[in-house]
């Protein structure tokens, strides 16, 4: 896969840490342009583009809340402006919050669906028209297990995750015409940093692997990178499940 990128352009939202980081770093090596988007912290967006610098690949960073319409439509109209084009978006951003639901606001209810779910659709419909003028458009969205095997304290969360497997079949509808491949990878446990003072997640606690360890972003991201390839093509309004078999689907 050296290189299979090269000349393209991807976005991916929520891509300072973790997860986000390796799918950027991913991409980058394909060949690819990177947008790094964060919500708020600037300088973990300057430091993943450092990174992928090093390495002699090509990024930018942009601050933008995904769940602010206007916010999303600027950042991708500056991006095109400056990088030419725009070829994958990887929907990342979310909110991973736990909270017993007879505790859960609406207001935290809103706020993880509105990250999530309305975060993917601003950002699918600005850069729709880049991805169809493309020829090789490609939408991943990012979902998880618990959306699947359900998890304590995590009804929001779980609720937008499923919420991304919805859309995603709906899109790969749509836009297959358009020559823009629409799917879904699905992390398992996967070994993340955290804050000191975290709790692992309650559905790390319960599901165990097959392969008897716990899975690392870069796993996820060589799906992410190969789902944006043109090896993948022919993959549409798939859910692709990356997860040590944890969950067998």
């Amino acid at each position: 896969m050296d290189q299979e990128l090269s000349g393209r352009v991807a976005l991916v939202t929520g891509a300072g840490r973790n997860i986000g980081r390796a799918m950027a770093k991913a991409l980058a090596a394909g060949g690819a342009a990177v947008i790094v988007n964060v919500r708020s912290n600037k300088a973990e967006a300057e430091e993943v583009v450092r990174e992928i610098a090093r390495d002699g690949g090509k990024a930018i960073a942009a601050v933008a809340d995904v769940a602010d319409e206007k916010a999303v439509a600027k950042m991708v109209a500056d991006a095109v402006k400056q990088l030419g084009r725009l070829d994958y978006l990887v929907n990342n951003a979310a909110l991973r919050q736990e909270r017993r639901f007879d505790e859960m606001t609406f207001k935290e209810w809103r706020e993880v669906l509105g990250v999530t779910l309305d975060g993917a659709f601003h950002c699918a419909k600005a850069c729709l028209p880049h991805l169809k003028a493309s020829g090789v458009g490609a939408i991943v969205n990012i979902g998880g297990l618990s959306a699947h095997t359900g998890s304590k304290h995590r009804a929001h969360v779980t609720t937008a995750k499923l919420g991304l497997v919805g859309f995603t079949r709906g899109l790969a509808h749509d836009l297959a015409n358009d020559h823009v491949t629409v799917n879904l990878v699905a992390p398992g446990t996967i070994d993340t940093a955290r804050k000191a003072d975290a709790a692992k997640p309650a559905h790390h606690l319960i599901n165990n692997t097959l392969t008897g360890k716990r899975g690392t972003p870069d796993d996820v991201a060589a799906m992410v990178r190969f789902l944006c390839g043109p090896g993948a093509r022919y993959v549409a309004g798939q859910t692709i499940h990356v997860n040590g078999g944890a969950y067998l689907a």
